[in-house]
């Protein structure tokens, strides 16, 4: 059954038909050809279905040839060209010479189609007046570009139509099992046998994402391993796939379950094992027996079971094989464009027993050299060998562990005649210690990165942790630089992990004056009342001593020493002690404030701006009981999250105050100061901070949102307005086709009146409906309010349709059409032959 547009799973019941059917199936086949004997696979007898009809011949297909992960090829199943409609019917009758009394069988069976526009998926289907099964299925499979073969294989696997002698009215109305999930009864709004087939081959086309559609059908997507379960029964586990087509995921998607050994080796038979399930086995027995193999050739096939980097290379293992030999077979690995030969010759005695065709030998694994560091696609081919094509078994892009080192130069320290330096270096490469090389200006030590950093695991665990350095080098007193580097091994190149100047003291811890500028950070200006406190640190590089440090209030600086101890700062720079932090406090005048700092030179060479910072201290009014004044400027929506704006002030403080915000009777407290240079030049006493844009999450529906300003002492709160907001219903669009009802056609002079209701589970918004008058269509929109829709459905109440249609005197046949929105097709509600008077 199919998965319908949710890929929901199919309901076991149905599956005991399917093997109802594939007994059947066996039975009829035998009568139809005593004493014919059957022809092999290996013989690659491929008659066309006319041929396999006529002639009797049973081909009993060899299910050890099955395979999981490519059941059909995508050659076979999207070849529309298989079958003529003349053929078709042949092969049905042919399959079923006669029909119990009193029943209709597929041969013998006729519906009225629909017309369908082109989509994505199908071309343009023009329906009829009692058709044949026959003519459906043809129409449908050059419509759609589906095997027709393909369609009966699944017509009989479902619901066991092409052989049985007295299908009922239920088998015809879920022929392909389309819109039957394994949670719930079928559809109605598919029941029909060209609604299922018509749905079915159009589903099968959808799940490939083609242009034009959402990438909606991605868990079985081609070229990748899925878990696949072997039965509805969760608690029946699964097994790793690799998907190798698009036709493979198709059937996984419509069936999402594979066989287990037990119902292979059942045949056309139920299984004991409560585990076993059959809609994939069926489809692969029933295709191989009536038309040929489900491959247009016998080509590799396998499973690459391991894909992953490692230090330097890229590992590759699995299985690859080929039913034209026993032979091991070659496999080709390709990272980007260069690729490497193996052969699949090891043992894999689970292969040998899944395949006893091919045997044993036929397991791979190589690592393979990486060519340097980023993303590279790994791609694994079987190589045929005989006839059919090489196939590609897996493609994954994975990022290599390779390239140039990586690691830090991260501490350079001046001691007494020489530099401490220490730091870590890895080459991707390798696991193996890196070679660092040092240069002291332009002399160089090469050191080995062996020491443990068992910080380092955390971050590069495939390489262990012997991947520090640290050692002292000479220097002279006097200023130096020292930079190391990370010395390559493979691909890649040498890198440069860091340099630093650094001035190595004298015999006396003299340093020589260079002219160099001050350094330091102006980190912090605490403020309490009026009063600020500025810290931070500076160092003249050439000086130990402490120097000064000029802060100015805004235009007037003052004169300070940056003399404070700071263990800090000595930790970092060991050559110049601890005595060079300042920790100033300073008094603001009301209003906004800019702090800035300067680290004075004490020799030659300029002085050094540390950095600004802001404040401001609030000036003081007196609380005179004044309501809060301001305004809700806007409310603006996007989705179901709007934003509350405006501006509140307490006319008795400077300070930013709270602002209540409700939405539907729910209030949060936000404070409103938000900078608005606006309203700082209307009251200039007051600031800029007086300003809110709140975000706010509204629920489904209309929402009244409400905003207060609120007073910080005496006097009351005040009411800044409410505004309105309304939140759609967000539904998201999955395909789905449109339903609805035909209600009635109501006649009388001059036309008649026509109602109903029709939506589109994608959206909450009217759709469009066709309405037919015989041959001549209008369209129009179901907007009209119908409380009862909204109440069963929760997609609003704008569905309903009652339109009054000009008709002349006499019969008309009345048919309504409601239309998709997005991908999907659209649907038919219905027709009704009315008298116009």
């Amino acid at each position: 059954m199919a998965a319908g547009y949710r890929g929901e799973r199919r309901a076991p019941a149905r599956r005991r038909v399917g093997v109802f059917a594939m007994v059947v199936s066996l039975v009829a086949a035998l009568l139809l050809a005593p004493g014919v004997a059957s022809a092999t696979q290996t013989e690659r007898v491929e008659p066309t279905a006319v041929e396999a009809a006529a002639t009797g011949i049973v081909k009993t297909a060899d299910l050890s040839q099955f395979q999981p992960g490519n059941i059909i090829s995508d050659a076979k199943f999207f070849d529309r060209g298989t079958m003529t409609e003349a053929q078709i019917q042949q092969f049905l009758e042919a399959r079923l010479p006669r029909c119990s009394a009193g029943y209709t069988c597929l041969r013998d069976y006729s519906d009225t189609s629909r017309s369908t526009a082109a989509d994505a998926m199908c071309g343009a289907y023009s329906g009829g007046v009692a058709e044949r099964a026959s003519t459906i299925i043809f129409k449908v499979s050059q419509a759609c570009g589906i095997n027709p073969q393909v369609i009966l294989v699944m017509l009989q696997k479902e619901q066991g139509l092409v052989l049985s002698s007295a299908p009922t009215k239920d088998h015809y109305r879920a022929a392909m099992g389309q819109g039957c999930p394994d949670t719930a009864a079928c559809d109605a709004r598919y029941y029909g046998f060209f609604n299922q087939v018509f749905g079915a081959a159009w589903q099968l086309k959808r799940y490939a994402n083609p242009p034009g559609t959402s990438q909606y059908f991605t868990w079985y997507a081609p070229g990748k391993t899925w878990n696949v379960r072997w039965h509805p029964n969760e608690a029946c586990g699964s097994s790793p796939v690799y998907i190798q087509n698009q036709a493979t995921a198709n059937l996984y998607y419509y069936t999402p379950y594979q066989p287990n050994a037990a119902a292979i080796r059942a045949g056309y038979n139920a299984s004991s094992d409560p585990c076993a399930s059959y809609g994939n086995r069926n489809f692969f027995q029933f295709f191989t027996d009536w038309f040929g193999s489900t491959q247009s050739y016998n080509s590799p096939f396998g499973n690459v079971e391991l894909i992953r980097a490692l230090p330097g290379e890229f590992e590759v293992a699995g299985w690859a094989a080929d039913l034209d030999t026993k032979e091991p077979i070659s496999v080709h690995v390709y990272v980007g464009s260069v690729g490497v030969a193996v052969n699949a010759d090891q043992e894999r005695p689970d292969v040998g027993a899944a395949y006893p065709a091919v045997g044993s030998r036929h397991g791979f694994g190589v690592r393979i050299p990486a060519p340097g560091a980023g993303l590279f696609d790994v791609c694994v081919y079987g190589i045929n060998a005989g006839g059919g094509s090489n196939v590609m078994m897996r493609c994954q892009t994975v990022t290599a562990m390779s390239g140039s080192p990586t690691g830090a130069l991260e501490s350079v320290r001046p001691v007494d005649g020489g530099v401490e330096v220490s730091g870590w270096a890895i080459d991707p490469d390798t696991v193996a210690p890196a070679t660092v090389h040092v240069y002291v200006d332009s002399v160089g030590t090469a050191l080995a990165a062996d020491k443990e950093r068992a910080d380092l695991a955390t971050r590069f665990p495939a390489y262990g942790t012997k991947h520090g350095f640290a050692t002292k080098l000479t220097a002279a007193p006097g200023s130096h630089t020292v930079c190391a580097y990370g010395i390559n091994v493979a691909a890649g190149g040498n890198v440069q992990l860091g340099c630093q100047t650094v001035v190595v003291p004298g015999s006396a811890g003299q340093i020589p004056e260079l002219g160099r500028a001050p350094i330091g950070v102006f980190e912090a200006l605490t403020l309490s009342g009026s009063t600020a406190v500025a810290s931070g640190w500076a160092i003249d590089p050439d000086t130990a001593s402490s120097i000064k440090v000029h802060i100015y209030v805004g235009g007037t600086g003052v004169e300070y020493t940056a003399d404070a101890a700071r263990a800090d700062v000595a930790r970092i720079y060991p050559a110049y002690g601890e005595r060079h932090g300042f920790v100033q406090q300073l008094n603001l005048p009301p209003g906004k404030s800019e702090v800035c700092a300067y680290a004075i030179n004490t020799g030659s060479g300029g002085h050094t701006f540390l950095g600004c910072r802001s404040a401001e201290v609030a000036v003081q009014i007196a609380d005179l009981g004044r309501a809060p004044i301001g305004v809700f400027e806007g409310l603006t929506v996007s989705g179901s999250t709007a934003v509350a704006s405006g501006w509140a002030i307490d006319p008795d403080t400077t300070s930013s105050i709270k602002v209540h915000i409700y939405v539907a009777g729910k209030g949060v407290e936000y404070t409103a100061d938000a900078p608005r240079a606006d309203v700082a030049r209307i009251y200039p006493t007051y600031g800029e901070k007086h300003g809110f844009g709140q975000q706010l999450t509204l629920p489904v529906g209309r929402s009244d949102v409400c905003a207060y300003a609120i007073n910080t002492g005496a006097g009351g709160h005040t009411f800044l307005g409410c505004r309105t907001a309304e939140v759609a219903v967000q539904t998201p669009d999955l395909g789905r086709p449109p339903f609805g009802n035909f209600e009635s056609a109501a006649p009388a002079p001059g036309g008649a009146t026509v109602s109903g209701w029709a939506l589109d589970p994608d959206t909450t918004q009217p759709i469009s409906v066709h309405i037919y008058v015989d041959s001549t269509s209008a369209a129009y929109t179901a907007d009209k309010p119908r409380a009862d829709v909204a109440a069963a459905y929760g997609l609003g109440d704008r569905h309903g349709f009652s339109e009054f249609i000009p008709m002349t005197s006499g019969s008309h046949t009345v048919c309504v059409y409601p239309i998709n929105t997005g991908p999907g097709g659209h649907s038919w509600l219905g027709c009704r032959t009315i008298t116009v008077p």
